[in-house]
């Protein structure tokens, strides 16, 4: 299976949709994925917007659990693949990535603290 590198710089701000959920190998036996390394894998819903255009959303399956992601969180997508799949007259495009981790919140500046204090 080819996969193809995604540009993540290219989608915008990417905000966490579904916080993380173990990816299920077999919804019968409810067996969760694991990757070749024994780690199980993860989905997160992440949503994109590129400029002019709708809001998507999509799944993108990770290794491990990512620490610090609930829902509206503002995501890092590190090595995303896309890449083609196709099981008798089903098909799609799925994501994968090596990591996604939250982005760090903007340092509060002196618009945000003028609120504070006592006032009349």
């Amino acid at each position: 299976m080819q996969s193809i590198p995604v540009d993540t710089s290219r989608l915008g701000v990417l905000r966490c949709a579904v916080g993380p959920e173990p990816k299920i190998a077999n919804f019968e036996t409810k067996e969760v994925k694991k990757d070749r390394d024994g780690n199980t894998v993860y989905t997160v819903g992440v949503t994109v917007r590129q400029d002019g255009r709708r809001v998507s959303v999509i799944e993108i399956a990770v290794p491990g659990e990512p620490k610090g992601i609930v829902e509206g969180t503002e995501v890092r997508v590190t090595g995303m693949e896309a890449f083609a799949w196709a099981m008798g007259d089903r098909h799609g495009i799925s994501f994968r990535a090596s990591a996604i981790t939250p982005v760090p919140a903007a340092p509060a500046g002196t618009a945000g603290s003028a609120g504070k204090g006592g006032g009349a």
